[in-house]
């Protein structure tokens, strides 16, 4: 199984929940590149995507894309394509320079909200090594988390259903989250998480410290030939 699939993907598969789409364009991949079409006041925002053959037909059905997002500041992945395709900007949060200097595409600078939608934004890492910042709408209670949270498989102990990454399991984003209540968690790595999504994600955020040995001597096992 390869980390990182670099060839071109064929949209085969889709999570469809109330408000939109998430897609895996690699499922043969371990990273396991998670991406989102958020529908928005008739039109659909593009989170973190990952390009695939069909992926435009799959997002038509659900209206015309309104603008291309990066959560993270190593998430550029295929948004500057994707925008230049469907001419919308990328929408770069005024944290991340170094990304939009980075994108072949028309940039579009966020901060507090991301405009025209019901999104506020959190602020989750800003430092020299990781910048971050997470996507809430309290009213339909979805939360877009693009790498502090996540549900590959390297992010979970058996007792979870979402897990904090491995290098924040030390300082989980507690003060971040700790006033969101969410109906759904879209994540950057892994399959959404449609039910029970605030009960999972504060057991994460309680357990992430005690849990930290269990994971990191899974993922050990795992590298191990026998």
């Amino acid at each position: 199984m390869p980390i990182k699939s670099s060839g071109e993907a064929v949209l085969e598969k889709t999570i469809e929940w109330d408000g939109g789409m998430s897609w895996i364009a690699h499922p043969e991949e371990g990273m396991e590149r998670a991406s989102h079409a958020v529908v928005v006041n008739e039109g659909v925002w593009l989170v973190d995507p990952v390009d695939a053959e069909r992926l435009d037909d799959a997002i038509a059905e659900y209206g015309p894309v309104a603008g291309v997002v990066v959560l993270l500041d190593r998430h550029k992945r295929d948004s500057a394509a994707i925008a230049r395709r469907h001419d919308v900007p990328v929408y770069v949060h005024e944290s991340m320079d170094d990304v939009a200097g980075e994108l072949d595409a028309d940039i579009e600078r966020f901060g507090d909200t991301l405009p025209g939608t019901p999104f506020s934004v959190i602020p989750v890492v800003d430092n020299r090594f990781w910048k971050e910042v997470a996507l809430y709408d309290a009213d339909s209670g979805t939360l877009v988390v693009a790498e502090s949270f996540g549900r590959a498989s390297y992010f979970l102990t058996a007792d979870e259903r979402i897990g904090v990454h491995p290098m924040r399991r030390g300082t989980p984003p507690r003060d971040a989250f700790e006033n969101v209540a969410a109906e759904r968690i879209l994540v950057g790595h892994g399959t959404p998480l449609l039910e029970n999504a605030t009960r999972a994600m504060r057991d994460a955020l309680a357990g992430s410290r005690k849990r930290m040995p269990r994971l990191y001597l899974s993922a050990a096992r795992s590298l191990l030939p026998f």
